[in-house]
Order: structure tokens, then C-alpha cells, then sequence
């Protein structure tokens, strides 16, 4: 038996380990492209949701993947996810998310996210992730 109490605490410790770096901040300001499959967040859900849902999916996705609470959505790509209504939502969209500075003195956290729509005319084959750079 204590042979396995230790066992499992050095499993608790090597595990803790190695999601301490999990947990660190957010870098700097960053710019990155991705493709979001729409068409899972929307699958099996009531056709007057849909539209509403895939915005909620972008903003989780932006969340998760920019580690910033607050997330902004503008205003094209609002109109891009409505664009064939609230039942027909496109089964993926191409978005560009920047991490930005909050010039908010009063604000949580002093970093959010603006995801824009990306157009895409030659389709998503072959598109993986991008860093944008600065400059452009």
C-alpha cells in the first residue's frame, strides 16, 4: 500500500509539472489567421439558433485560442456568418484575430481580441494557421 500512495504521488507530481506552463500569460500583441468550422458548433441545433450560436462558437474559439476574455467581433464578419440567414450558416469561415492593447484604464485585463472576417476566394484547401505580421 505504500508503495502505491507513493506511486501516486509522483504521478500528482509529475502532472502538476506539466501544466504549470500551461497556465502562463498571454504574449504580446499578435496577429494570427484561422479557419473555424462552423459546421460543428451548428450541428443538430434548432434553426432559429443557429446564426446566434455560430457567433457564440467564434467567440469561444477566439477565447480559447487568444486567451483573452474579452473578445470583439466586427462588424463584416457578423454580417458574413447572417449573410444566408439565421438557418443557413456557412460550414466554415476564415477569421483573422488580433490580440490587441486595451486603452481602457478602467478594464479587466489590458489585452482583447478582435476577430474580422478573412475572404477567401480559391477556398480553405491547403489554409492552416497564419501569423500575420505587424507591418501590413
Amino acid at each position: 500500500i505504500v508503495f502505491c500512495a507513493n506511486f501516486l504521488i509522483a504521478l500528482t507530481d509529475a502532472k502538476s509539472a506539466r501544466t504549470m506552463g500551461r497556465e502562463a500569460k498571454p504574449a504580446d500583441v499578435v496577429t494570427r489567421e484561422y479557419t473555424i468550422n462552423l459546421g460543428k458548433a451548428i450541428t443538430g441545433i434548432t434553426f432559429k439558433k443557429r446564426a446566434p450560436r455560430a457567433v457564440a462558437a467564434i467567440k469561444k474559439f477566439a477565447q480559447k485560442t487568444m486567451k483573452t476574455s474579452d473578445v470583439r467581433i466586427d462588424v463584416k464578419l457578423n454580417k458574413a456568418v447572417w449573410s444566408k440567414g439565421i438557418r443557413n450558416v456557412p460550414k466554415r469561415i476564415r477569421v483573422q484575430i488580433q490580440r490587441k492593447h486595451n486603452d481602457d484604464k478602467d478594464a479587466e485585463e489590458d489585452l482583447y481580441s478582435y476577430v474580422t472576417v478573412v475572404d477567401t476566394p480559391n477556398g480553405f484547401k491547403g489554409l492552416g494557421t497564419n501569423v500575420v505580421d505587424q507591418d501590413e
